[in-house]
């Protein structure tokens, strides 16, 4: 068995310890700034667009983003930059130029209570549900990876570290409410890119700068040089023909997977909800989209260092590649071991400390974010609406800290269910297919199409979620087909949201619309259009308006996929 244990001394510990001591101080601070649940659950709609822009980008910088990313850049190189020059920025431009408007301009709480006042209360409680176990789901991966960090630094056994993170979310979150959440979001973002800056910067002085990267990553074998391009991308989407892989990247992970979770998971939403105004809101997704689009240049690449560097990862992708799984297994390492191992093998004492605590910082950041939307939804969109509708402010403020605890508990659990997976982008990529894939066709086509009936709202979600889980269920369990890479998770989100349309199209045509009158602020076509913009908007300088800033965001990433083909 391989040892990945850190070899931290005092200096690390007291950094690590620093900064547990300021999120724990974030978390009492913020206390003060809650005495009604619109305060706890969405910070009073007060916050400034750069606050929230942090917070918007960290709360997705957890698992996904860290581990995650540096065990695909590890397994697959360049094509994973694709998740975020193809899979995310374009997504959040569109989330604050078009989206955005009508979540904040109806005044909703969440987004499954947009879909309660245009489809109606059956598709409101598909989407509540669904979306607070996906949540759980997604909880545990940040734990499972948070719990793993401190086995590896103090060798305590898993359980223990599971519930000692556990505590310390449900403490700043059950506190504090939504804006402990968000400061230390922005609190974390610094840490994190404090982290992983120095750790990128020694790994490619060890491999000779990015020249020597790139000889080592292209002398890899037959499949190295396929991982210094990011297209076609054949090993990332698990297709043959390069045609086929672009399609789907582009289809798959650029359109349905990217669009259905930027525009659609309310884990994001939320921290343009607590914008002070309608710009704020709109300006918050673009915001996070610059720093989002270098964010891979010190996630992915220490992965890739990792792959050619880390004696351990590179003998684990020699025999992974070579299909010898029982080789690969024999080695004790997997592909979410890289960045650890790279940490262990390049850090020194300090570094090492600052490093642990920003990997610390991404897994309770992307928990917490999953946690704050859980305990809202929970509260106003099933609490509120199905049991007890009339009660004092108060009383939900305490539903969502009940709401809280049980998630932090229940996330225990779904911890384990996310260490059975080698390469956790799989496992969450699946989850975005089940649940944002078809999300988001009904939203989009009941945002655009007036006609689309509650009955199809519902129906349609349903079934993309159904239509997912099985072509995902007869590859997984029954073998009819096998799809490497994350070419199933790309399929099964595709799957969704064709499903999802098809139904809804066919159902709208046998049942009733919601009346015209009732669409106002819901249906683009039924909107004004100065209900959609900040009428002082045209007298901001352009690096505060949503338009300008998104143009420059979409021109810069272009250049990115072109520089880096």
């Amino acid at each position: 068995m391989v040892d990945i244990r850190l070899d931290a001394q005092w200096i690390d510990y007291a950094i690590i310890a620093l900064y547990f001591v300021f999120v724990l101080g974030v978390g009492w601070f913020a206390k003060r700034g809650v005495s009604n649940s619109i305060e706890f659950f969405l910070s009073g709609r007060s916050l400034p667009a750069w606050v929230t822009g942090l917070a918007f980008i960290s709360a997705n910088l957890g698992a996904v983003e860290i581990m995650g990313m540096s065990a695909t850049g590890a397994q697959y190189g360049m094509p994973t930059m694709h998740y975020f020059w193809v899979g995310a920025i374009p997504a959040m431009l569109f989330l604050g130029v078009v989206m955005m408007p009508f979540y904040y301009g109806s005044k909703v709480r969440s987004v499954p209570e947009f879909m309660r006042m245009r489809f109606g209360t059956a598709a409101h409680l598909v989407n509540s549900i669904s979306f607070a176990a996906a949540q759980l789901l997604i909880a545990g991966v940040n734990l499972y990876l948070l719990a793993t960090i401190v086995n590896r630094l103090l060798g305590w056994p898993q359980w223990v570290g599971l519930i000692v993170a556990a505590a310390f979310v449900l403490f700043y979150i059950s506190v504090g409410g939504l804006s402990a959440a968000i400061y230390n979001e922005v609190l974390q973002f610094f840490v994190i890119v404090a982290a992983l800056l120095p750790l990128t910067l020694i790994g490619l002085h060890r491999v000779g700068g990015w020249s020597g990267l790139k000889e080592k990553v292209a002398g890899d074998g037959m499949l190295g040089a396929e991982q210094l391009h990011s297209w076609p991308g054949e090993q990332l989407s698990g297709f043959n023909s390069p045609i086929l892989s672009v399609v789907g990247i582009v289809f798959g992970l650029g359109f349905v997977l990217s669009f259905g979770y930027w525009t659609t998971n309310f884990v994001e939403v939320q921290r343009a909800m607590a914008s002070k105004s309608i710009t704020a809101a709109r300006m918050t997704p673009i915001i996070g989209a610059f720093p989002k689009m270098f964010i891979p240049f010190i996630v992915i690449i220490p992965g890739m260092i990792a792959g050619v560097l880390v004696s351990d990862m590179t003998e684990f992708k020699k025999m992974d590649f070579g299909g010898d799984a029982a080789g690969a297994a024999a080695t004790g390492v997997s592909y979410n071991d890289a960045l650890l191992l790279l940490m262990r093998d390049v850090m020194p004492n300090g570094l090492l400390g600052v490093a642990i605590a920003g990997l610390l910082a991404a897994f309770m950041a992307g928990m917490a974010a999953n946690i704050s939307a859980f305990n809202t939804v929970v509260s106003y969109d099933l609490y509120q609406q199905y049991v007890k509708k009339d009660a004092p402010d108060k009383h939900y403020i305490f539903v969502g800290r009940i709401a809280t605890a049980v998630a932090c508990v229940i996330a225990i659990f779904t911890a384990l269910i996310a260490g059975q997976f080698s390469n956790l982008m799989d496992y969450l990529q699946t989850l975005f297919g089940f649940f944002n894939a078809p999300l988001f066709a009904t939203f989009i086509l009941g945002m655009f199409w007036k006609r689309m009936t509650p009955a199809a709202g519902w129906s349609g979600l349903a079934s993309g979620t159904v239509a997912a889980v099985i072509l995902w269920s007869l590859s997984t369990f029954g073998e009819v087909f096998v799809l490497p890479g994350q070419g199933l998770a790309f399929l099964s989100a595709a799957t969704a949201f064709v499903v999802d349309i098809i139904v809804s199209v066919v159902v709208t045509q046998f049942t009733r619309p919601k009346p015209v009158h009732e669409l106002k602020g819901l249906v683009y076509s039924e909107t004004p259009k100065t209900d959609l913009v900040d009428p002082d908007e045209k007298g901001l300088p352009f690096f505060r308006r949503p338009v300008p800033m998104a143009g420059i965001g979409l021109a810069l990433v272009i250049i990115l996929n072109i520089v880096f083909a």
